[in-house]
């Protein structure tokens, strides 16, 4: 079973916080969106991350709407962040590259073709 990180090691989160991972309001868990330029690169990201979580047996929380995609990592066995989440973030970090990464999680995020359907109208 995984244990909660202690505060000394809470301490690595900043450098996380540095490539746009962020705390979740009210949870122990920390968030990132990225935006890729197109639905294929985000379900490679998506794809590589699945199966680098399966190796760690340890699964996102996470959704995909065409080129956005939204992770939040907590391990749910010690109900908070451990290790395997910092672990998974950093290799996400790698599988996602040069893709944008959005800071402000409180504004509404559009997708790509939610962006052209606005230019139309």
């Amino acid at each position: 079973m995984a244990t909660l990180l202690t505060t000394e090691e809470r301490s690595t989160l900043p450098a996380l916080g540095e490539t746009g991972w962020g705390a979740v309001p009210d949870r122990d868990a920390i968030r990132k969106v990225w935006k890729f330029k197109s639905f294929s690169e985000a379900w490679a990201f998506m794809t590589r991350a699945a199966l680098a979580a399966e190796k760690l047996n340890h699964h996102p929380e996470w959704s995909n709407k065409y080129n956005v995609v939204d992770v939040t990592l907590v391990t749910h066995d010690c109900n908070g962040l451990s290790a395997l989440d910092i672990t998974l973030a950093k290799q996400m970090d790698k599988f996602a590259g040069a893709a944008e990464v959005v800071h402000n999680h409180s504004e509404p995020i559009s997708c790509l073709c939610e962006s052209r359907a606005n230019r139309i109208a």
